[in-house]
């Protein structure tokens, strides 16, 4: 038998030897951080989906709703969901709503607002810079 005792090998890697960190455009920010927020919940799915971890994501979304992710893009659509509720059971949409209808909107950072349907377009723009902001 042999004293001869094997022993994992080590490499040390430079930067210059292994994969350079990737610098992401900021429409690339913007493109990855917007399809962050359709759906629910689907920050993490996002960011495994571009090869990214979860923290960077957040921080890109923080800069993004901080309003220093692409400043000179301004957003003018957001992704909208029409839903029925189930107990609904209409066969065509009437053009003039009841004055009880109520839309809700939910924003990038995740809070909601619900408005009645006739809210006056200043009105609301006025209260979602403050709910945004």
């Amino acid at each position: 038998m042999s004293d001869f005792v094997t022993r994992p090998q080590i490499e040390v890697l430079s930067a210059a030897d292994g994969e350079r960190r990737r610098s992401w455009s900021d429409d690339d920010k913007l493109r990855i951080v917007e399809e962050s927020f359709i759906g629910h919940r689907q920050a993490a799915a996002t960011a495994r989906r571009h090869g990214i971890c979860r923290s960077l994501l957040t921080t890109w979304r923080r800069q993004y709703r901080d309003g220093e992710l692409g400043a000179s893009r301004a957003v003018s659509f957001a992704p909208v969901t029409v839903t029925k509720a189930p107990t609904q059971q209409t066969k065509s949409v009437d053009p003039c709503p009841p004055t009880d209808c109520q839309v809700e909107v939910v924003l990038p950072n995740g809070r909601r607002i619900i408005v009645p349907v006739g809210v006056e377009l200043e009105a609301l723009a006025r209260i979602l810079s403050v709910v945004d902001g």
